[in-house]
């Protein structure tokens, strides 16, 4: 039996995407190529890995049990690489890293600055995502790692915690009287300006919420930190703040806070289990602690879920 690299790095990826048009993008391959990966793949294993369907490619149960043992040879020849490119004092590849909320928040230019300057044959991507949407893109490998904040993350995703962020509640500046002394259900029947569902931002506010037996009542969805920060600001309606900004805003006269709510969650920098080994993953971790150093207590705190 002989099994090409190429053919189980197809084989992950369209596991990974469920699509094969989505796969042959993320591999810079034609469909018709990568569906013969798969299709030789299958012939030299005797099995059948996917039924096609309609709506994409689903593993069959062979396909399941194969998958783990397809990721064990890619990450071992992967690692094999970047060992022996180490030896050479030549440590490069390629990492998609996903941001989240701002950039100077997450410390990313001097983060960045200095995995070029330790590693400058290491090409990094940058995605600027909503955090649920970064831990969707690390679990399915279309990203290598990213910032993430939220609850721990889930099994299979190893998580270096950074720093805990905090957030309040902030209206118009001219809503003052109104929310200055009002109870949970006078603030939740106002109108909200509230991330998609699928976003951590969401999940605080009705965790927030919940917890009060309310529901935030909802006038304007958006995905931007910035563009909340403006609605509020044009008197649109009450979110939720990092409290750096929410303070400062409130201190030039810009919002309110509404002084009852203060939640805190945790920023994590994220990867899969499964990359622990990989020197890539480990020089970007280096870089983190040594940017974070002496300022989060939680920087070198580690987790695999």
């Amino acid at each position: 039996m002989t099994l090409e690299l190429y053919q189980l790095r197809s084989f992950a990826a369209v596991a990974d995407t469920g699509h094969l048009t989505r796969a042959a993008e993320r591999l810079h391959l034609s469909q018709p190529a990568l569906s013969a990966h798969i299709r030789a793949l299958e012939d030299e294993l005797g099995v059948r890995l996917f039924e096609r369907t309609a709506s994409g490619m689903t593993l069959t149960r062979a396909g399941q049990e194969l998958l783990q043992h397809a990721r064990g040879i890619i990450s071992a020849a992967e690692q094999m690489r970047r060992a022996a490119l180490a030896m050479r004092g030549a440590l490069s590849g390629h990492l998609r890293i996903g941001s989240v909320i701002d950039p100077e928040f997450i410390r990313l230019g001097d983060f960045l600055g200095r995995a070029v300057e330790r590693y400058p044959q290491l090409e990094l991507e940058l995605h600027h995502e909503m955090s649920g949407a970064a831990l969707e893109a690390v679990r399915d490998g279309t990203l290598d790692a990213s910032f993430y904040f939220g609850a721990t993350p889930e099994r299979g995703i190893a998580a270096l915690a950074l720093s805990e962020v905090v957030y309040r509640v902030a209206g118009p500046a001219a809503w003052r009287p109104r929310i200055e002394h009002a109870d949970w259900g006078t603030i939740a029947a106002l109108p909200w300006i509230l991330t998609p569902s699928t976003s951590t931002h969401n999940r605080l506010v009705h965790a927030l919420f919940g917890e009060h037996g309310v529901e935030p009542s909802k006038l304007v969805e958006a995905d931007n930190e910035t563009v909340i920060s403006n609605l509020i600001e044009s008197g649109v309606g009450l979110s939720l703040l990092r409290e750096d900004l929410a303070l400062a805003k409130e201190a030039a006269g810009e919002v309110c806070v509404w002084q009852p709510a203060r939640l805190s969650t945790t920023l994590w920098f994220i990867y899969r289990a499964e990359r622990q080994g990989d020197p890539l993953i480990a020089a970007l971790r280096e870089m983190l602690e040594q940017t974070w150093h002496g300022v989060a207590p939680a920087a070198a705190a580690e987790r695999t879920a």
